[in-house]
Parts: structure tokens; sequence; C-alpha cells
């Protein structure tokens, strides 16, 4: 099944960081860009860096699981093998983690692996995979 693809635009400090970090550290393709942005291919899906001053953002949290999960994140469902590889090249890479790479859910309905962090404009980005893809939807 073809599956639509998502857009999401978003606040950044400093473009230069965003493209260190979206496409060097995350190895997402740069797309178009212009002077104050610049587009990513997010596995397959456009995401969009807008440089801006600092908004808004709050530290709400939501607990999930036993985790502090931040309300306003994004992120992306990807294969366990490929959650397992990034997870280790970001261990690699030193990245702090805002919850370390665990499997949530384990036994029930909606197992899955998962991690939080921040890019470094405190944006907070999920992934997380499923060892059964129908446990996306599971109640």
């Amino acid at each position: 099944m073809t599956r639509p693809r998502f857009h999401l635009a978003f606040p950044v400090n400093d473009l230069d960081q965003a493209r260190a970090f979206y496409g060097g550290l995350l190895g997402c393709p740069e797309g178009r860009s212009a002077e104050d942005w610049i587009d990513f291919d997010f596995h397959g899906h456009q995401i969009v860096t807008h440089r801006t001053p600092m908004d808004a953002r709050g530290p709400a949290t939501n607990l999930v699981d036993g985790e502090a999960v931040p309300v306003r994140h994004f992120g992306v469902i990807l294969e366990l093998e490929a959650w397992k590889s990034l997870a280790d090249r970001l261990k690699g890479a030193g990245i702090r983690f805002l919850i370390e790479p665990q499997i949530r859910f384990e036994g029930q309905a909606g197992e899955q692996a998962t991690m939080f962090l921040l890019d470094p404009s405190g944006n907070a980005l999920e992934f997380k995979a499923f060892a059964d893809d129908a446990m996306v939807f599971a109640r």
C-alpha cells in the first residue's frame, strides 16, 4: 500500500546546526533551501527547518509507560533493524537522550522500541520500531 507523505515545518535557531544534525548525523538528504529554511527527506517525508527566534516551547510532558514523554515531538517509525542501527549511531556520536533507547509496553499491545532526543534547537524527536507492524495501532 502506498502511504501519503507528511509535511512538517518547525522552528530552528541555526540552519548550519540543523543541516549538520538532520543532514549529517541523521542522514536525511537535503532538498530545496533558501536563506531562512531547508527541506529534508525524513525517511520519505518532507520536513522543513525554518530559522526563527526561539518560540514559546515549554517542557510539557506526559507520563507514558513510566517515562516523561515530551508532549511536543515528532518522529518516524522505522524497521527494527534500522532503529537498532540508528540507536547505535546516535550512542556512538555521544547524543544525550531524553529517553534512552528501550522497549516500551513490553509484553503488551503496542510493544515498541523507542528513543527520544533533542535536535540542536531543542525540538524533541522520537524514533520507534515495532517487531510486529500490527502493533502500531493496537489497543
